[in-house]
C-alpha cells in the first residue's frame, strides 16, 4: 500500500478533495403502468421489464 513520505497540509488535502464532485446522472422518461417516471439510462430497460 502507498504511504505518503511527507505530511500534506490540511488546505491542500481539502482543495484536492473538493475537485472530485459526483454529478447527477441524466434521467430519461419511461412509461410504467400508465405513468411516466424519470430513471437513469442504465436502469431504463429494467424498469420497463418490471424488475
Amino acid at each position: 500500500m502507498a504511504v505518503p513520505k511527507r505530511k500534506m497540509s490540511r488546505s491542500r488535502t481539502r482543495s484536492r478533495r473538493a475537485r472530485w464532485k459526483a454529478t447527477a446522472p441524466a434521467l430519461v422518461p419511461v412509461d410504467v403502468g400508465g405513468r411516466t417516471v424519470q430513471v437513469p439510462p442504465r436502469l431504463a430497460r429494467a424498469v420497463r421489464q418490471g424488475m
